[in-house]
């Protein structure tokens, strides 16, 4: 009896207050889900946006390459840097467009600037140990752990899980269909107790109350008819807003764009001494370094070599004239002509 007068009791509150609530939880739920929907397409789109800049990178790097041997790591590390330097950095120095301005900050704010750094690291650990032979390497699978292993794309503000928020969206046009039949339930049972007061002697009284159940019960389908458009719109906007249509997009894109890199290289030995990607380095000293290289290139002068050469000590005459040892330069500080 306890429990059956608890379930009554529960009856009756629910009726008595989530009749009129159900509708505007549900159209708070539809906000929210719009909300979440446009932030993960946004971050999803700039994952995107960074995938397309590395693929034109390569595209540019074909174009003007003249043969040659090209380690697939060097080629890969070089590639992705000047991509993440050029996208962002650059950008943060420069702003020559009004939209830098803006997609600056909101970049941090959804942590895409963290987040296409841990994609070049992540992809030169997957891609470092390599080896030409007889087995294809498994770019598919490489790509896929770069950006599903990704913490910042994974998340919203790092904070909201994408992969659970996408299915929730996904199942959200079923659950305004059963509110909206939960909110005409509910006022049914709310309005059938008023139909007892019925007396049979008294026509205008009954008429008034059957008015008022009328009333109660066509406001009542009113959730349900809301129900049903919020799924309607809700079902369109998951067809044409589709994060995971582009995710496996942009997957397959990066797929692509490290297979083209591998086909071009005919090795994949790690140079000694070759610096880790650093994206807090200068970016001006980095392109600098890669316009340097590329020129190096166009005129057949191995880049290693230059550096080579750029880290012995100059070659000079160290005797003067007379057989004894050069004179101070002029240029010298008095302090350091003494000490000469």
């Amino acid at each position: 009896m306890n429990q059956l007068s608890i379930g009554h009791s529960f009856a009756d509150w629910l009726v008595h207050y989530a009749t009129g609530t159900v509708e505007y939880i549900m159209l708070t739920m539809f906000v929210v889900g719009v909300t979440l929907r446009l932030l993960i397409q946004y971050t999803v789109k700039r994952e995107e946006w960074f995938a397309k800049e590395f693929e034109k990178r390569i595209n540019r790097f074909m174009d003007l390459d003249k043969g040659g041997s090209h380690g697939f790591y060097n080629l890969t590390k070089r590639l992705l840097s000047q991509t993440f330097y050029e996208l962002f950095e650059v950008r943060a120095i420069m702003k020559r467009r009004k939209l830098d301005y803006i997609m600056d900050p909101s970049d941090r704010v959804f942590l895409i600037h963290s987040g296409a750094a841990r994609i070049v690291r992540d992809t030169l650990k997957q891609i470092k140990f390599l080896r030409y032979g007889d087995q294809h390497p498994k770019f598919l699978e490489i790509s896929k752990s770069v950006f599903q292993n990704n913490p910042c794309f994974n998340r919203v503000f790092g904070m909201l899980p994408v992969a659970p928020c996408t299915a929730f969206l996904n199942v959200l046009p079923g659950l305004f269909v059963v509110g909206g039949i939960f909110g005409t339930f509910l006022g049914i049972m709310r309005a059938l107790p008023e139909l007892g007061a019925i007396n049979l002697n008294d026509a205008d009284g009954s008429k008034q109350i059957m008015d008022a159940f009328l009333l109660r019960v066509s406001f009542s389908m009113s959730t349900s008819v809301t129900g049903i458009f919020l799924s309607v719109i809700s079902q369109v906007m998951n067809t044409f807003i589709a994060p995971e249509e582009i995710f496996a997009e942009i997957v397959n894109r990066y797929e692509l764009a490290l297979e083209y890199l591998w086909r071009r290289c005919d090795n994949n030995v790690l140079p000694e001494n070759i610096p880790n990607f650093d994206e807090h380095r200068d970016p001006l000293e980095a392109l600098a370094e890669f316009s340097v290289e590329r020129e190096l290139a166009r005129d057949g002068v191995d880049p290693s070599e230059r550096r080579k050469a750029g880290n012995a000590p100059a070659a000079g005459p160290t005797v003067g004239p007379n057989g004894g040892p050069m004179p101070p330069s002029p240029d010298l500080p008095p302090q350091q002509r003494k000490a000469s």
